[in-house]
């Protein structure tokens, strides 16, 4: 093998069918199930960031944004699966007095977002959309959704498809090594150098019963309400540094539903059909951590896509396998291991 991949979530996972597409031999190992950890949440929000404060971290996210659709295309034809990706945009209400701010943003837009996509102020029209005091929206038509554990799965199965080698459980390994650990795997490394790198954030979320798979997820009020393409509607999530249990719901999930409700009142009564609570591996400059492990050769990390990893997995894939296979380092500004210990 050229090349083993430690973790079965969405960098790992990305990462190894970028590498394969290369032409690198490589397997993939991961020590419980695919999806296992945060990459087999339920919401699924791919959103960007303000279109201001511009910096290499937005503009990273940015890139992977604008290339997910050829990107999750591609991993669905491969695997013969569905990834519940589609591009639906997003709304969002405008506050009180509020109004100059989203349109200038609006403009900033237009340059930095290449074109490729609008941030819009629209007028509320009472239909699927968030409960607002301005009556006005901001609609943006970059944000898209995914379904975590379908993509991930669909990523699995073109890695096998292309010929990689998936190992579920112990596994021996061979060649240069990425470690795409998740929560552990930053936790593992803040042990290694005494440094606080980072660590894991529990979430919450849920999925209702609630056709409205054609049209844009709903943020506000700390919430993102995703439609997606099985006839549910997810809800996501809360952030806990402290917790009793990383993997079980309680009162805060609840809390969510009814703010969820507030914001887009459709929703009430809509059953829950899932409930889900997990470890999402949060880096301590809240960027990704990607690059040659420091003191260890042939070692590369890639983790910390804390509530961004599904968004920016197509440019993480791109330059991980940028710098093992090819030696070319385009990791942007923050986002090296070594930002991760300064």
């Amino acid at each position: 093998m050229d090349l083993t991949i430690r973790g079965g979530g969405v960098f790992g996972l990305a990462i190894g069918w970028e590498c394969l597409q290369r032409g690198a031999r490589v397997r993939l190992i991961e020590a419980c199930a695919i999806g296992a950890g945060a990459s087999g949440g339920i919401v699924g929000a791919l959103a960007p960031h303000v279109p201001e404060s511009w910096n290499a971290k937005k503009a990273f996210q940015l890139q992977a944004l604008l290339m997910a659709e050829v990107f999750w295309a591609g991993v669905g034809a491969a695997s013969g699966l569905a990834t519940g990706y589609a591009r639906t945009g997003r709304l969002q209400a405008v506050p009180l007095g509020g109004e100059t701010l989203a349109a200038a943003r609006g403009n900033r837009a237009q340059g930095l977002w290449e074109g490729q996509a609008q941030w819009r102020v629209v007028p509320a029209t009472g239909g699927w959309e968030p409960v607002g005091p301005s009556g006005l929206l901001i609609h943006d038509t970059l944000s898209a959704r995914i379904h975590p554990r379908s993509a991930c799965e669909a990523l699995a199965a073109a890695f096998v498809a292309g010929g990689g080698d998936l190992v579920i459980g112990d596994g021996v390994d061979s060649g240069k090594l990425i470690w795409a650990t998740g929560s552990d795997g930053l936790a593992d490394l803040s042990a290694a150098f005494g440094h606080p790198i980072g660590s894991g954030e529990k979430g919450q979320a849920l999925a209702l019963a609630f056709d409205a798979r054609d049209m844009p997820q709903i943020q506000g009020d700390g919430v993102h309400i995703v439609p997606h393409d099985d006839g549910t509607v997810a809800v996501g999530s809360t952030s806990e540094r402290l917790y009793q249990s990383a993997t079980g719901t309680d009162h805060l999930l609840d809390s969510l539903h009814r703010r969820a409700v507030a914001l887009v009142p459709a929703l009430a009564g809509a059953a829950v059909v899932a409930r889900w609570a997990g470890l999402r591996p949060r880096a301590a400059t809240r960027a990704p951590v990607l690059g040659e492990w420091p003191g260890r050769p042939g070692h590369f990390i890639a983790n910390g896509g804390f509530k961004i990893g599904f968004g920016i997995a197509p440019m993480v894939a791109r330059v991980m396998a940028d710098l093992v296979l090819d030696g070319v380092d385009r990791v942007p500004q923050g986002c090296h291991m070594a930002d991760a210990l300064r």
